[in-house]
């Protein structure tokens, strides 16, 4: 596997595991998913707003920030370095449209987290990684609600940028309970889910038996990995 150069990455430890990233439903308490999604063992939160003044942005994410905090997890922001340093978020995730990784860097500093979009294109994601990226997210995988519109990615993509990228890995895209465990056992270090968190209801509660849901066939797919791994070195002479 490449061995990526670390000194442009930040120095944050970046877990591995369920990323929730906040719905755009306006009936759901911003708060009560957030909760419910750590409660049930999400270790990185993404908080995505649009068309919201800029003090209600900060006022929002930094609530969630501290939440995220006192659960032992991570927020990330979309789109907005800004919004980043002015929440004490722990990182920001960028699309093809936001600033450039280097440049983000160069704004935020050595600690923040940077997340980056390569949706189905490997070549992408590796000019990401050297750029510094934390970690390049690929999708659609599945059709979406969310962005229904999106490029679709393959688990072949996913299996090729295991073998050739070092930093972590996100899929992104329509990700159910099931899939999330098949994409962990490709590679994928960061099972991001929206709406599939909303799949047993909108309460705190119901989001959070979800997300536990996810866990355990995220774990259950890296375990599979291993296994398949393990026997492969077994009999290998």
């Amino acid at each position: 596997m490449v061995t990526a150069d670390k000194a442009s990455r930040g120095t944050t430890t970046i877990p591995r595991g369920l990323y929730a990233i906040t719905p755009q439903s306006a009936g759901l308490a911003l708060d009560d998913f957030v909760q419910g999604a750590l409660d049930g063992g999400a270790l990185l939160v993404q908080y995505r707003a649009k068309d919201k003044p800029i003090r209600q942005l900060t006022a929002e994410a930094g609530r969630l920030a501290a939440c995220c905090r006192e659960h032992g997890a991570l927020l990330i922001v979309n789109d907005c370095c800004t919004l980043c340093l002015l929440a004490q978020a722990a990182g920001v995730h960028l699309g093809r449209d936001d600033l450039p990784v280097a440049e983000a860097r160069a704004l935020l500093g050595a600690g923040p987290l940077i997340g980056a979009s390569a949706y189905n294109e490997l070549e992408r994601g590796l000019m990401l990684e050297k750029a510094g990226a934390d970690y390049v997210a690929f999708g659609s995988f599945y059709p979406s609600p969310t962005k229904p519109q999106a490029v679709r990615a393959t688990p072949a993509l996913l299996e090729a940028a295991r073998h050739r990228l070092a930093c972590s890995l996100c899929v992104i895209g329509g990700i159910g309970i099931r899939e999330a465990g098949t994409l962990a056992a490709l590679g994928a270090d960061l099972i991001a889910v929206s709406s599939g968190l909303l799949q047993s209801g909108e309460s705190r509660t119901a989001i959070g038996d979800t997300a536990r849901r996810y866990v355990a066939s995220i774990e259950a797919g890296w375990a599979e990995s291993r296994l398949t791994q393990a026997t492969i070195k077994k009999d290998t002479p």
